[in-house]
């Protein structure tokens, strides 16, 4: 067997595939998408590399792979990742960066992100059995607080139980040692919303543009076909509202969703809002989470624990499964246009998946880019207007005032 590798490099010479040999020990778990390390040029340094494409056979002579990781990409990570270089005029392996795990870009394995483990502290006796222990036979107070503590507090963090009963490792570990309780290492979370809470809503009631808008693109989702809208409606339309509903219908189809927003400070704002109506299900990316949290929650998303993803630009590569709609909001911003190689177009990104899903793309705006109006009147796209405010909300007023009047009133 062999492998067609793409060698992790800048240079615009490599930017095409090296075949290798696949060792017999690599042959039941190299597959596409895998990252690989294999001896290039004339050095004695191993060069990173993914595999491509895999084949029985070569025309060159080749040499053998010599370490294999787990697959990092899919299929469709690599496809998208050729069409990104031809359009953009870049290498494959810049567009292959963009999709890789946070934290997993560095070739050092001993500072790749990994999980979070911590140490709990469980009871390794019945709880009646303990409670006897504690009540008729243990005569040191901290092992009474401590039993007594985890009898109704079973599984927790060291650290925690620590300083919520003020009693030290030592004496857990004693504890450990004649059998009362056991250390665990689990898995945790790094939780971007773990101390904050929010008050769950409802849906509300659509205005007959809102249900317009929102029976446009149902209509798309319910047939499975792709259609991209430009959903231009005045501040305060409810474009919102229709987003949250066009959402719980996909979810309901049982499918997942993407929403896309141009800046960091706007993310806490419609994530509140989405989390009043959707609770946890919620997975967030951004630069301003720390990297535990982005890698945490890019597994969420890839182990299909999360149904909604909303982020900046570079979550047009979430690995999302089972898409069902791409929503874009402010998408007249340019900030979605990324000014580092690859210089690419999260809307040109959004519409290839679109497409290949076969679902919705969905451009909200009350400002909309010149390009996305002006298709859409050519009806390249479909047009949706929101022209009330939502809940018959009156806009403010507006007084014009003329400056040179006010500064000869005060001479």
């Amino acid at each position: 067997m062999f492998a067609s590798v793409l060698i992790n490099s800048n240079a615009r010479q490599l930017n095409r595939v090296f075949d290798y040999k696949v060792p017999k020990e690599f042959s039941s778990q190299i597959s596409i998408g895998c990252r690989v390390f294999v001896p290039f040029g004339k050095g004695t340094n191993l060069s990173e590399g993914y595999v491509i494409d895999l084949k029985k056979e070569s025309e060159y002579e080749c040499r053998e792979i010599a370490v294999i990781e787990d697959s990092i990409l899919t299929k469709e990570n690599i496809e998208l990742a050729k069409l990104m270089a031809q359009k953009y005029f870049c290498n494959v392996s810049d567009c292959i960066k963009l999709m890789l795990p946070p934290g997993s870009a560095t070739r050092d394995m001993s500072k790749r992100m990994r999980e979070k483990k911590a140490r709990f502290v469980y009871l390794d006796r019945e709880k009646e059995e303990i409670r006897f222990e504690v009540e008729n036979v243990l005569k040191s107070e901290k092992h009474q607080k401590l039993l007594s503590y985890l009898i109704n507090n079973d599984g927790i963090d060291i650290s925690e139980l620590e300083m919520l009963t003020g009693v030290s490792k030592a004496v857990m570990k004693t504890l450990e040692k004649n059998g009362y309780i056991k250390f665990v290492y689990e898995k945790v979370d790094r939780n971007p919303f773990i101390n904050k809470k929010v008050i769950r809503d409802k849906k509300l009631s659509l205005n007959d543009e809102q249900k317009d808008a929102y029976d446009q693109i149902e209509f798309m989702i319910d047939n499975q076909e792709f259609a991209e809208f430009l959903l231009k409606g005045v501040t305060g339309s409810g474009k919102t509202e229709v987003y949250l509903q066009l959402i719980e219908k996909v979810i309901n189809n049982g499918k997942n969703a993407l929403v896309l927003v141009p800046e960091i400070s706007l993310t806490p704002q419609i994530v509140d809002r989405f989390r009043a109506r959707f609770g946890d299900c919620i997975a967030v990316l951004h630069s301003k989470l720390s990297n535990g949290e982005r890698f945490d929650e890019w597994n969420r998303i890839k182990e299909n624990k999360a149904r909604i993803i909303i982020g900046a630009r570079s979550a047009i590569f979430a690995p999302v499964k089972d898409l069902g709609i791409i929503i874009i909001d402010e998408a007249h911003d340019n900030s979605y246009k990324s000014d580092m190689t690859p210089r690419y177009h999260s809307k040109d990104l959004a519409r290839y998946i679109a497409k290949q899903n076969d679902i919705p793309l969905v451009l909200g705006s009350a400002t909309p880019d010149v390009c996305d109006y002006y298709k859409a009147l050519k009806n390249e796209k479909q047009l949706v207007n929101l022209t009330k405010r939502a809940n018959d909300a009156k806009p403010p007023e507006i007084e014009i005032v003329d400056m040179r009047l006010e500064l000869a009133k005060r001479k």
